[in-house]
């Protein structure tokens, strides 16, 4: 994921002078790192997670920890956010008896290692520990498990939530958008003037008509390896556990299912040809009901030790089955950070 203000100048539109993003159609960039530490403390700091249950209470004393990288884009007044954050949290509890009279008090932490945009639709990784690991220690920990964690991830989701409606960035869209003018007559002469500069938005929303919903990215890569190679990487198990440290399961058969990233992608093989060519049916988990993409891999080696890898990845859907807009663009940097760059810098592939 591209760090905070090292976004492409290219797509990063200048302010205006007097600050107005105009339908917000350049591409506004919020970093929301601070913000999101305030809103998760809010969230989970002096948290009850259980009142007297068998004489057992449990809390979130504070959040000790938001580390990671969080943003907000807005392009077209479309709401982009981007975050990879690992949080730590303290917790307590206390076994009291019948009387409520205390009997012994445990301390522990929560960490949850990664909440992702990229799996926004999908509850993170909990880990809980204690400090004592005795009969008491083991019995609250439990409890949490059972108990604290369910809550723990409901005030996570209200986070995911409130980042995909623009986070801090949300007032500032609102704040920026243009009124829209009073209907008044225009001179005919300005009106045949505006008439060709008119007709092709039209023509344009015609076109995104007949594409509406999804689209197709395309990559070109370079990587300093024999094509057979880097073919075997794409189609072995133990090596995309290696490079993505995540688990996969891909059979080497046209027809052939496949499962990567945790099962978080599904799919099957549709063409493969040894050290050339890779066509797969992709579908993420997140994505509605019934939708499939498809994956090309071209893999060409023009001279001994250099293989050129080409991608079209075609009808991938703009949302997700929550609405999120971010599937393209989730999708691409899938590509080119957990993928291409990832294999480059696992296997010493890099140019």
């Amino acid at each position: 994921m591209a760090k905070f203000g090292e976004g492409d100048k290219r797509w990063i539109v200048e302010e205006r002078p007097d600050g107005t993003n105009v339908h917000n159609w350049h591409w506004a960039e919020t970093d929301c790192l601070e913000w999101s530490r305030n809103f998760l403390s809010k969230l989970l700091s002096d948290l009850l997670l259980l009142d007297d249950e068998g004489g057992l209470f449990i809390k979130i004393k504070k959040v000790d920890k938001v580390d990671g990288e969080a943003y907000v884009n807005i392009r077209k007044g479309k709401i982009i956010p981007g975050y990879e954050l690992s949080v730590t949290l303290s917790w307590e509890g206390e076994a009291k008896d019948s009387e409520g009279k205390s009997l012994q008090k445990i301390d522990g932490l929560v960490e949850i290692p990664y909440i992702s945009d990229e799996n926004a639709d999908e509850d993170p990784e909990v880990r809980v520990s204690v400090k004592d690991e005795g009969p008491t220690g083991k019995k609250m920990k439990e409890a949490m498990l059972a108990k604290g964690k369910p809550i723990v991830l409901e005030k996570v989701r209200l986070y995911v939530q409130s980042m995909a409606k623009g986070g801090p960035a949300k007032d500032d869209l609102e704040a920026k958008k243009v009124e829209p003018k009073s209907n008044q007559s225009t001179p005919p002469a300005a009106a045949m003037a505006a008439a060709p500069a008119a007709s092709k938005p039209a023509v344009v929303a015609e076109k995104k008509k007949a594409k509406k919903g999804f689209k197709t990215i395309t990559m070109t890569e370079k990587f300093s390896c024999r094509a057979n190679i880097l073919f075997e990487i794409l189609m072995d198990d133990n090596r995309w556990k290696g490079f993505t440290q995540s688990n996969a399961k891909i059979s080497k058969e046209v027809g052939g299912e496949i499962s990567i990233f945790d099962g978080s992608v599904t799919g099957k093989n549709l063409e493969l040809e040894e050290g050339k060519l890779i066509v797969q049916q992709w579908r993420f988990g997140s994505w509605p009901d019934g939708i499939h993409s498809t994956v090309k891999l071209t893999l060409e080696e023009p001279e001994p030790g250099i293989t050129i890898v080409k991608l079209i990845h075609s009808d991938v859907p703009e949302e997700d089955r929550y609405g999120n807009a971010t599937v393209v663009e989730n999708t691409e940097r899938g590509w080119r950070d957990l993928i291409f760059n990832k294999i480059r810098a696992v296997f010493g592939f890099g140019i």
